[in-house]
């Protein structure tokens, strides 16, 4: 067995920035199959370490071998995301996957108002998740029952939010910073912004900057990685 073998056995903690309209799993998969055909190896544990929407992009802690034990360990860290809300409407799934259901008056929504509705998330909070999620209802996705159009309630989870800024406000558009815990939903923040705006708003546009003390700007692409293996394998 070659050295590029057994490090991924052993572990390796691999920062990838994650590409638009790919599921976190496309990207384990993706990495484990190109580990699989450049080492040999039938069987080698790949994993991540905190879901990513297909439409968000950035930062994904994925592990290799032995380090799949730190999963938990990473999950549990403190994220960074900047993104963007559309004020005065909102979709089903809280963001851009479902079309808009319902469009709501924005004319009373101030500079004022949108900073000052910032403060009501920070701190501890409790948040439902979006229907229109991988939360596990009774043994069955969340999602499944909203792609059957099957009514299911989902309970409220404490999260923390640390920061809520708003970095750029030209409406119907508003990009933010966000620094919050484990377990919180982006886009369940972005409905209920919305009705604190005494309006509605959904998730355009999300990028996760930061797990932990793991940044973005040290993550690489998916092709980046195939091509680190391709010249290590060309040059054994």
């Amino acid at each position: 067995m070659d050295s590029a073998a057994n490090k991924f056995l052993d572990g390796q903690v691999l920062l990838i920035n994650k590409p638009y309209e790919w599921t976190s799993f496309d990207v384990v998969k993706k990495i484990r199959n190109t580990i699989s055909r450049h080492t040999g190896l039938k069987k080698i544990k790949v994993g991540h370490a905190g879901t990513l929407d297909p439409l968000a992009t950035g930062l994904l802690i994925v592990c290799t071998g032995k380090f799949t034990k730190r999963i938990n360990e990473f999950q549990s860290q403190e994220k960074e995301y900047t993104g963007t809300f559309f004020i005065g409407a909102t979709t089903p799934s809280f963001d851009k996957e479902t079309e808009v259901d319902s469009s709501f008056e924005t004319k009373h929504i101030t500079e004022n108002l949108l900073l000052e509705s910032t403060r009501r998330f920070i701190g501890e909070i409790d948040q439902i998740p979006p229907i229109y999620s991988a939360v596990n209802v009774q043994g069955v996705r969340a999602y499944t029952y909203a792609r059957n159009q099957e009514e299911v309630k989902l309970s409220a989870r404490k999260v923390q939010i640390k920061t809520f800024e708003l970095t750029k406000m030209v409406l119907p558009h508003v990009q933010f910073r966000l620094v919050c815990s484990k377990g919180t939903y982006v886009r369940s923040l972005a409905r209920d912004y919305g009705k604190a705006l005494n309006s509605g708003a959904y998730l355009t546009e999300l990028v996760r900057t930061r797990i932990g003390s793991f940044d973005v700007t040290e993550a690489i692409s998916i092709e980046e990685f195939t091509q680190n293996l391709n010249e290590l394998y060309q040059d054994i």
